[in-house]
């Protein structure tokens, strides 16, 4: 007999901007802590533009696809766009970070990932 044990769980997948910026340096750090609190598996974005086929797939196939750019370029939004995939999309310059300027500390994660998190689950509107 075989388990289909994790058939009801919604297979979340996270993408974030990891530029050379400061803004894509926030996005990675808030993504992966997204990951570890249990709110997506985080997955490569770069393959995403690359059109490798099985992460293509992947994301066709999840229930949610999470997309952080790290600045107003959005390279994520485009990639996705590009591609005819849904997603739900965040910028970190929308959470009063200047690119090239904010200093990004554990602080800063912190409160944007609670904020990311809370409209990912449905407790605060969309940035």
């Amino acid at each position: 007999m075989s388990c289909d044990c994790m058939s009801d769980v919604p297979l979340k997948l996270i993408y974030a901007c990891s530029g050379a910026a400061n803004t894509g340096l926030l996005a990675d750090r808030v993504a992966r802590g997204l990951m570890q609190i249990g709110l997506g598996k985080m997955t490569c974005l770069a393959a995403m533009g690359a059109d490798h086929s099985g992460f293509i797939e992947s994301a066709k196939a999840a229930d949610e696809n999470i997309v952080i750019d790290g600045c107003p370029i959005a390279c994520g939004q485009r990639i996705f766009n590009n591609k005819g995939i849904s997603f739900s999309h965040f910028k970190t310059t929308d959470f009063g970070v200047e690119k090239g300027k904010t200093k990004i500390n554990e602080e800063l994660v912190q409160d944007v990932q609670r904020q990311m998190a809370s409209t990912l689950l449905g407790l605060q509107e969309t940035v």
